[in-house]
């Protein structure tokens, strides 16, 4: 029988989609109650022009993208609580349908790009309270891969050389995390 060993702590990362300043101001002073300072932030870029204009109606205008990292390595089990977290705050800045911005919180870990979803689909797995996960990249021999459901902006070297970066940031805090605690 296999010895069962606590979860090492991830880093959580967010993206962000959005229109309006003022709202996307507001959401992040909540998000950084929530889970602290961020130690990384992507340029912003238009989701719409690079990728695709999906989000624009719904948003009120050009989509615009940044991704965040946060400070404090988090639990992975954690990953729903995390994802129903946003959700609400998707729907305070929301009128009626039309959510205003997009949260996608996700982990990464020294390798794989996990990202959490309400939406159901034969590769993603199922959390906890409708909420699933799915494995959006991986890294491997130097660098990120993507697999046939990743989405294109993850897929794009802009993102890859930004989720790089907190990899690496990653890869340093996780030598200070106790090794191999066991549960049971």
């Amino acid at each position: 029988m296999g010895a069962v060993y606590e979860f090492e702590k991830e880093k959580l990362i967010l993206g962000v989609i959005y229109h309006d300043k003022a709202v996307f101001e507001e959401a992040m002073k909540l998000i950084r109650d929530e889970f602290g300072e961020w130690d990384f932030v992507s340029e912003e870029f238009s989701f719409s022009e690079e990728f695709s204009t999906y989000y624009d109606e719904e948003l009120g205008g050009e989509g615009l993208r940044r991704i965040y990292s946060f400070r404090e390595l988090v639990e992975p089990d954690r990953q729903a609580d995390i994802k129903k977290f946003t959700n609400a705050l998707e729907a305070r800045f929301s009128e009626g349908e039309r959510r205003l911005i997009n949260l996608d919180p996700g982990f990464i870990n020294h390798g794989r790009l996990m990202l959490a979803t309400t939406k159901e689909a034969g590769f993603r797995i199922p959390l906890k309270d409708g909420i699933y996960t799915e494995l959006t990249l991986f890294y491997a021999r130097g660098g990120w891969h993507k697999l046939p459901w990743s989405y294109r902006d993850y897929q794009s070297e802009r993102v890859q050389r930004f989720l790089t970066e907190v990899r690496s940031e990653y890869l340093k805090q996780r030598k200070a995390l106790p090794k191999n605690i066991k549960i049971q």
